[in-house]
């Protein structure tokens, strides 16, 4: 009986957040300015999952916006508040809001210092032609 040969992967993709740096304003309407770090976007399609770290700067704010897949924002430095579908919840380093998909969400930095997140999510299917 012939033995089945495991599928080929794409080779890893090894990333330096350095060389994937965007100084940009915060995405989605809202106010002040913030570090990007698109790790994954260094990974070649095809991929299934966005991972990225954002530096919001002192009274920044991610504007409301709802999303199509769920989402994890964790925490590691700094403090923010996250908001999904009108609920507001405190988060510090350590913890994870995790936001589901169709909620309307957002993150503002609270605190003296920049709230530091990653942001991890599901790639969207492409759109049926």
């Amino acid at each position: 009986m012939a033995q089945e040969q495991p599928a080929t992967a794409p080779p890893m993709v090894v990333v330096r957040e350095s060389e994937v740096e965007v100084r940009e304003p915060v995405p989605h309407g809202a106010i002040g300015m913030s570090t990007a770090y698109r790790i994954s976007d260094a990974a070649p399609q095809p991929r299934r999952m966005e991972f990225r770290r954002r530096v919001l700067d002192v009274g920044a704010a991610i504007g409301e916006h709802p999303i199509k897949h769920d989402e994890v924002y964790y925490v590691t430095a700094g403090e923010g508040v996250v908001i999904s579908d009108g609920v507001e919840a405190a988060l510090e380093p350590g913890m994870a809001a995790y936001l589901y998909d169709g909620a309307v969400v957002g993150i503002r930095q609270v605190g003296e210092e920049p709230l530091s997140l990653i942001v991890a999510y599901p790639v969207d299917p492409p759109a049926a032609q």
